[in-house]
């Protein structure tokens, strides 16, 4: 296969979701060459889950789901500091793996379709309504310069961007958070989400829109 069949991939204590939002602080050699020739070459990375090992060292064993990231702004404030933000897109699997000399990882990947849209429902409203008060308290607290951990455009009516928003900030462990990652129905997705507010006096049990 061509070098450009291999996806770079970035080894994290986090999962990212389509749609969403990660900063990323990169010190290492090896990754800030990696970010500079995907800038180089308007190409995405792969950011994955750590299933064994570190972020630093020799190289992690990945999940075999993980979700493209695009880099929207960089910045190197200091010589060998590169500060990211990147945008999630779309999920993929991994195929197959290859570890560089300098322990980066490279994959071959299959895309996974986006999560078809669903009809509005009465937890879309609940966990659309819940979200938009978190963001709003959460934008308010970081003022002019601070970061806010979501996209500037709302989807407050879709079912897979209220999903992946909630997944992204639930306090749940890494690994609860990659299973709903790899759940392939919003409706299903949501639905957890729901259930978990519901049970954690986030949201109140409703029978209707109003």
């Amino acid at each position: 296969m061509s070098d450009q069949a291999w996806l770079p991939l970035f080894p994290l204590d986090t999962v990212l979701f389509p749609g969403g939002v990660l900063p990323l602080k990169i010190f290492e050699a090896r990754y800030i060459d990696m970010v500079r020739d995907c800038m180089k070459r308007d190409a995405p990375f792969g950011v994955v889950r750590i299933k064994s090992g570190k972020e630093v060292g020799a190289a992690a064993e990945p999940d075999r789901i993980g979700c493209l990231a695009h880099i929207v702004e960089w910045d190197m404030p200091d010589l060998g500091l590169l500060m990211l933000q990147t945008s999630g897109s779309q999920r993929f699997r991994i195929l197959e793996t290859r570890v560089l000399p300098d322990q980066r990882i490279e994959a071959i990947t299959e895309p996974i379709p986006d999560d078809a849209e669903v009809p509005a429902s009465i937890e879309l409203v609940a966990c659309a309504r819940a979200l938009k008060t978190v963001i709003e308290d959460i934008t308010e607290a970081a003022g002019d310069g601070g970061f806010r951990p979501f996209p500037a455009e709302l989807r407050l009516d879709s079912a897979c961007w209220v999903g992946n928003r909630w997944c992204e900030i639930l306090p749940i462990s890494t690994l609860a958070r990659q299973k709903l990652l790899e759940l392939t129905d919003a409706q299903t997705r949501l639905g957890i989400v729901h259930q978990y507010l519901l049970q954690h006096g986030i949201i109140e049990k409703t029978t209707g829109y109003s």
